[in-house]
């Protein structure tokens, strides 16, 4: 299958082994675009792209720069979206209803999720939606097998709305225990800081699927502490409270456990050592880029052209 996938030059997530996981399962014609090229992909493609030479035309790109040009993108044949965000159409943001919106405008494209429950309630709108979860850079980061010299913390970021749920439980958290809150550059200090944690406190409060940094967390060897997204998103991905992952709905029920864990230290390496096999049998990102490649692979949905009323609802917004 001959695909070509756009994605974003710049951003603070490396994502490299993603795209090569996606590259061993097809024939891939990977470009990396800039934010004025993603600001004008009508100009991108008429320069350098014959989209009849290509199976699949994939986005994996700034959702705000994909909305503001659905009459052109609603001219790509053979389209795939990649989307690791949808979740923020249904948590209080500025994104609110948006991915729904554009992917109604658009109800031959095929979806790729990153949420399982954010992909149930996609199809539930009529959209192809299809569930491939995040996961993490196998050859960046690993269990390196060090002293763990801090014992409780969060790396990560806690600049945006939709990371306020995240931001309030971190701050109680923080004032019960020595929860450390830092940030590191991405790459190798990144992955240095996970092996120093022993416990890894997540808080994906409110998004309704895992982050990244679970996994990330996961395949470095810390025993991660992780809020709960609900049983169906828990069964699709394998994460069993106490045996591969510490679950836990309060600040309450996480101080509880974390007790637990102090008090029978076997018991957290346990959970550490399960963790680190499921991902690393499961969520790597090449196991995740093929993965990618099997959603694309069925038939897509057959597009039909607009009619005047389709035509005058996208010109008006709607």
């Amino acid at each position: 299958m001959r695909v070509l996938l756009l994605v974003q030059k710049t951003q603070r997530a490396i994502l490299d082994r993603l795209y090569d996981g996606i590259a061993e399962c097809c024939e891939c014609d990977r470009r990396e675009l800039t934010r004025e090229q993603q600001a004008d992909l009508r100009g991108y493609f008429r320069q350098h792209v014959e989209v009849s030479h290509y199976e699949r035309i994939v986005l994996f790109l700034r959702f705000k720069k994909e909305i503001r040009q659905v009459g052109f993108i609603r001219s790509l044949p053979n389209l795939v979206i990649l989307e690791h965000d949808a979740y923020q159409n249904y948590i209080p943001c500025k994104y609110t209803g948006t991915f729904s919106a554009y992917y109604r405008k658009l109800p031959w494209a095929r979806v790729i999720s990153s949420g399982y429950g954010v992909c149930q309630r996609l199809r539930d709108e009529g959209v192809d939606a299809h569930f491939v979860p995040k996961g993490y850079d196998q050859t960046l980061l690993h269990n390196r097998q060090r002293e763990r010299d801090i014992e409780l913390a969060f790396v990560g970021s806690l600049n945006s709305v939709a990371y306020n749920g995240r931001t309030a439980m971190l701050a109680s958290i923080a004032e019960a225990q020595d929860l450390q809150i830092m940030r590191t550059a991405s790459g190798e200090e990144y992955g240095e800081a996970l092996n120093r944690i022993r416990f890894f406190v997540s808080a994906d409060v409110g998004m309704g699927e895992y982050m990244i940094k679970n996994f990330e967390a996961m395949a470095c060897g810390c025993v991660l502490l992780v809020f709960d997204q609900g049983h169906e998103e828990n069964h699709a991905l394998g994460f069993v409270d106490l045996h591969n992952v510490v679950l836990y709905r309060s600040r309450e029920e996480l101080l509880q456990k974390l007790a637990r864990l102090r008090a029978e230290p076997q018991l957290g390496n346990a959970i550490a050592a399960a963790g680190q096999a499921l991902v690393q049998e499961r969520y790597s990102f090449r196991a995740i880029g093929h993965a990618v490649v099997a959603c694309m692979q069925a038939p897509l949905r057959a597009r039909k052209d607009m009619d005047w009323q389709e035509k005058l609802r996208l010109a008006l917004g709607f």
